[in-house]
């Protein structure tokens, strides 16, 4: 039988463009026909179109090919008052911040990619570190978003566990809370607001479907071979 897996690179931004589009190119070189890039808008404080030009011009080619564009957060770094995310992992950016900061933050960074054209319909917090004021602001706003281990959409939700290179091969994050989870179609394109294949249907068949989730630092021949297998169909979260 044919699995099914949905691919999202992390941490799209200036500094890491060339090695997301070597991993781009190279899932491509694997079957890989779609995928979800995950667009940090501002690092360190600057719109990432600013920076890097020819990035913007990259997400716009593939999106045109099919690629969903997802909002990273804001910068990707906490910025708040330490909190129980923070104290575990710098990355987890909403950890310390107030309703009124969280929804300042989460709309400057998509206006951000508005103006770059590639306006986002679903969101992944950076260390999947989610907080109720963040939840809530996701759940009026997008039509998906994601955490490590739920894929969540405005009418279903689905158990999508993802999977990363970061510390060892395919092996399962620790989830950093117990909150719930969302994620959903994220193309650019107008879509049905529902749970597309084959995350959907996984889930109602009870089989989770499958996430990867590379990052930039993954570039390593030996370790990105293991995103995809010879029996593996892959198809995007879109």
């Amino acid at each position: 039988m044919t699995r099914r897996i949905a691919v999202a690179i992390h941490d799209v931004e200036p500094a890491t463009f060339e090695r997301c589009a070597l991993i781009r190119d190279w899932l491509s070189d694997h079957g890989v026909d779609r995928a979800t890039l995950l667009v940090i808008p501002a690092p360190d404080l600057h719109p990432f179109f600013q920076r890097r030009p020819d990035l913007a011009a990259w997400l716009l080619d593939c999106r045109d090919r099919g690629d969903a564009i997802a909002q990273h957060g804001f910068q990707h770094r906490r910025s708040g008052a330490t909190g129980r995310f923070g104290r575990r992992n710098p990355d987890a950016e909403f950890g310390g911040l107030d309703p009124q900061a969280t929804h300042a933050s989460i709309d400057s960074g998509r206006r951000m990619l508005a103006l770059a054209g590639v306006e986002p319909r679903g969101f992944v917090a950076p260390a999947y570190a989610y907080t109720p004021a963040l939840r809530r602001e996701l759940a009026a706003d997008f039509d998906w978003w994601a955490t490590l281990l739920r894929l969540v959409g405005r009418e279903r939700a689905a158990l999508a566990p993802a999977f990363s290179l970061r510390s060892s091969v395919l092996a399962p994050l620790r989830a950093p809370h117990r909150g719930a989870g969302r994620r959903r179609a994220a193309a650019a394109r107008p879509a049905p607001r529902r749970l597309r294949p084959p995350a959907a249907r996984a889930g109602a068949r009870g089989r989770p479907a499958q996430r990867r989730a590379p990052h930039p630092g993954h570039l390593r021949r030996a370790l990105l071979s293991r995103l995809t297998r010879p029996r593996l169909g892959v198809a995007a979260i879109s």
